[in-house]
């Protein structure tokens, strides 16, 4: 099978909803667990000084969550899990609005993004802010490529299905 620029954007949208999942997944089974003690028994592990200022920042915060705080985040995280397998599957299927979805929702991380490597550059920073600014220009790009929505006149439906490009010699 060969992979375009919008199936494989597809399959980063939905590697982002699996991580989501994931995420949800995990805040659930945790919901249950007294998370000060398995955060000290993993301070523990790690060789962290429990009475250290960040081990200590890492224990206030954890004290802080309440039962609504994990359903919260686990309501959210499988919110954003289905918004990206729905534009996984859009893309993966070359639906317009899913490409408008995914320029848009690229675009507006942006601004964040510049901020973020602005103020603390990284490599994960860097590495994230050059995906999305390369997402966001292929589907400007697809964009403007027909701008109408619709397929180019020289696109033709071949019997399996999938469009190809007739080239005039």
């Amino acid at each position: 099978m060969k992979f375009s620029g919008l199936k494989t954007i597809a399959f980063l949208e939905a590697l982002k909803g699996a991580a989501a999942l994931l995420l949800a997944i995990g805040i659930h089974i945790l919901e249950g667990v007294n998370l000060h003690v398995e955060v000290l028994k993993l301070l523990t592990h790690l060789h962290w000084n429990a009475d250290g200022h960040y081990a200590q920042m890492i224990l206030h915060a954890v004290d802080g969550l309440t039962h609504s705080s994990f359903t919260l985040v686990t309501v959210i995280a499988v919110f954003y899990a289905l918004v990206r397998f729905v534009e996984a599957y859009g893309l993966w299927h070359e639906m317009r609005w899913t490409e408008w979805f995914a320029f848009l929702s690229g675009a507006v991380y942006l601004p964040f993004e510049f901020y973020e490597i602005i103020k603390d550059p990284n490599l994960v920073t860097g590495a994230v802010l050059g995906i999305n600014l390369i997402v966001v220009a292929y589907m400007y790009t697809i964009l403007k490529k027909h701008p109408d929505g619709k397929k180019h006149p020289g696109d033709k439906k071949h019997p399996d299905g999938k469009s190809q490009r007739l080239v005039e010699e």
